[in-house]
């Protein structure tokens, strides 16, 4: 089992949307049994996925230890998720009070024998569960926008992650790229290597259908950038 996280330091940079549509490409195009860990308070992916998640379950199965009862089975093969609710404002607080460096990654290697790969939605910001994200999974998948704020986070999260021993591969892409714009033009070939996910209306109403973009629209333009996306983060988990 592989395990990746879907992270950035700013918010508003389509992340929930990344991580739906690698978990449902996971399960699709891959065929992997997959596993979608929405651990945002607000729940963006689980909505996508029409799930919910019982008030208080979330935080309470993590402080229990015990996370298997609360999977649900997506509308698409092969994929489950483990939903997210309100309860997870407070997770920060516990992770810090508990003092259990390691208790994400034990959790995580819980998944082990049911699932091929574990897909982990992140709340924006440096913090505690963001530490414990990087001590747990194999490839930080890092979104961000093309301008130079957005590029200077993420210089600033790899020069963070430098100081950890053991810190996992860190894969960048572009997202919401609109190349009508100059200053994107610019940032996105400053960096040609990156892959970059166009600004696209079937992304942005993936909110209103409630359906992954890989599914409702996989040859537009959007779903062939997000495919070749997950292309490149499954060759980077299979040879990782």
């Amino acid at each position: 089992m592989k395990s990746l996280a879907v992270f950035s330091v700013k918010g508003g940079v389509g992340k929930s949307a990344l991580a739906v549509n690698l978990a449902h490409a996971a399960a699709t195009l891959s065929a992997r049994r997959t596993l979608l860990w929405d651990l945002d308070t607000q729940g963006a992916a689980t909505f996508t996925l029409r799930l919910a998640a019982a008030a208080g379950s979330a935080r309470k199965g993590i402080a229990e230890g015990d996370l298997a009862p609360l999977v649900q089975a997506s509308d698409y093969p092969r994929l489950d998720v483990l939903a997210a609710d309100k309860s997870l404002r407070h997770l920060e607080k516990q992770l810090v009070e508990d003092d259990k460096a390691k208790r994400l990654k034990k959790l995580i290697k819980g998944f082990d024998k049911d699932y091929d790969r574990v897909i982990l939605d992140c709340p924006p910001g440096l913090t505690e569960l963001a530490e414990q994200v990087f001590r747990a999974v194999d490839l930080l998948v890092v979104p961000m926008l093309p301008s130079p704020l957005s590029v200077r986070a993420y210089d600033q999260l790899v020069e963070h992650l430098a100081r950890f021993r053991g810190a996992p591969a860190v894969l960048p892409v572009f997202t919401m790229v609109d190349r009508r714009k100059t200053l994107h033009r610019d940032t996105v070939a400053a960096s040609p290597e990156r892959l970059t996910i166009p600004y696209a209306a079937a992304v942005e109403t993936m909110a209103a259908t409630q359906t992954p973009v890989l599914a409702a629209a996989p040859t537009s333009a959007a779903g062939k950038a997000l495919a070749a996306l997950w292309a490149q983060v499954e060759r980077g988990l299979t040879t990782g």
